[in-house]
């Protein structure tokens, strides 16, 4: 007969931790009554990482006695990073930042380091497995950061990096990056699945016991997707990816979010100072002109989270090279741009099957929201007939498969947002003020064509 483990129970103070494996009503050790409590000797808990493998015997409680956190964010100072995050950092939780080698991932932590310690007034503990910390500090002077309050450590040990959370205890904890990081329980060479799973999940076993936040930067694969395995998405609360245009503009997006919304975009000019968040980009992706508006050039209004901003969708049409069309489109879906060209050829009969289709969006900002088809639509016809549409036109609709034009979200907050810049051209699925009802795409034609 197979022996069965003895049971891994003992009894804790709560008063000094001292243990001991049977109940006493007085601690040997601290002298007080009535203070020894079951708990349990579990070496895969998070405290066993960091030295202490007893822990408290969990018992399930009524949902409805436990108190929700209240006022638990820390913001970054960094308004456009807070956006994203559903207004500040929530404590206790762990964020991972990915994003392209070279996007300024380290600039936004040490920028964030340096606000928080500042506010404050906690301990920041910056980890860096890239870099020296002559670097570091290099990269804060030349942004003139403050650096007072930020600890810096400069190791890939997982096992150094846990002494330090204990001595420290740190409010905030920058990991730079997770990949770098390797502990001698789980092999040598860093980056690999086993050690990223075992590291990540140390470091975020640390922060979920105590009222701080962990913020991992994360490598990409050339794809853009994080690199390592999809549960390191599934462990964390916050995953934040970074991307750029051709120019010095950075989106900051949420693709997961338990604690805001994932709608939510953040938009940095890189400065000589650093990221510096764009307040007002109502007309960032607008392309300012002195002459004529060319054909295949249409505006509409998007909304990225609570803000509203206007968007100029260009679009390009010749003929196909041996007889097969092709949709070139990397800022709009090349389903939605397809879609949207076929609904164009049945109902106003302009042939696109036999055109290549070019679609782009200035400032190169993503666009997913079907508020834009009636503009792609415009966009589309403009240029096949090369007929340019009025300066000031705004168009909004979504565009069904019958012709229809159909409403969207927030039509008056859009509408509204694009008269206040001074445009008057405003074609929208429902009669409201300052715009004129389209119902169809031929009457969307008809309306900002003359035809």
């Amino acid at each position: 007969m197979a022996k069965t483990k003895a049971k891994s129970t003992v009894y804790k103070c709560s008063e000094c931790g001292y243990t001991q494996p049977r109940w006493l009503g007085r601690c040997p050790q601290c002298g007080q009554w009535n203070t020894l409590e079951e708990a349990i000797l579990d070496p895969n808990s998070s405290a066993a990482a960091f030295g202490n493998a007893t822990t408290e015997k969990i018992k399930p409680i009524p949902l409805a006695t436990v108190s929700a956190q209240e006022n638990s964010r820390i913001e970054t100072g960094i308004a456009e990073f807070d956006r994203v995050l559903g207004g500040g950092a929530m404590k206790r939780s762990a964020v991972l930042i990915g994003g392209e080698p070279g996007i300024g991932k380290s600039t936004l932590m040490i920028q964030a380091c340096a606000a928080i310690s500042k506010s404050t007034g906690g301990r920041v503990l910056y980890v860096s497995g890239e870099e020296s910390a002559g670097q570091i500090k290099g990269r804060a002077d030349r942004l003139k950061l403050d650096t007072k309050g930020i600890e810096i450590l400069c190791t890939m040990r997982l096992e150094d990096i846990k002494d330090a959370l204990v001595a420290l205890n740190p409010l905030f904890v920058i990991i730079d990056s997770i990949q770098t990081v390797y502990s001698v329980e789980a092999g040598i060479v860093p980056g690999t699945v086993n050690q990223l799973k075992y590291c990540a999940n140390e470091l975020i076993g640390w922060v979920k016991e105590r009222d701080s936040v962990l913020v991992m930067s994360a490598h990409v694969t050339k794809e853009g997707t994080i690199a390592g395995p999809k549960s390191l998405e599934h462990m964390v609360d916050t995953v934040v990816s970074f991307e750029r245009n051709d120019d010095e503009v950075r989106f900051l997006r949420a693709i997961k979010n338990r604690f805001g919304s994932v709608d939510e975009l953040g938009i940095f000019a890189m400065t000589e100072n650093g990221l510096e968040g764009v307040g007002d980009p109502s007309t960032m992706f607008i392309t300012k002109r002195t002459g004529a508006i060319p054909s295949g050039i249409a505006n509409s209004c998007v909304f990225e989270g609570s803000r509203a901003f206007l968007v100029e969708i260009q679009a390009l049409t010749v003929p196909a090279k041996a007889s097969i069309s092709r949709v070139y489109s990397e800022k709009i879906d090349s389903n939605r741009v397809a879609r949207v060209a076929a609904v164009l050829e049945k109902k106003t009969h302009l042939k696109f099957s036999d055109q290549d289709l070019y679609v782009n969006v200035a400032g190169g900002v993503k666009l997913t929201e079907s508020a834009i088809d009636a503009a792609l639509a415009a966009a589309l016809y403009s240029a096949r007939t090369d007929i340019p549409l009025s300066e000031n036109n705004v168009i909004l609709g979504e565009l069904s498969l019958a012709g229809e034009i159909r409403p969207v979200a927030r039509l008056k907050q859009r509408i509204k947002t694009a008269r206040d810049l001074g445009f008057t051209q405003i074609a929208a699925p429902e009669k409201e003020d300052g715009a004129q009802k389209v119902s169809t795409v031929n009457e969307l034609v008809k309306a900002v064509f003359g035809k």
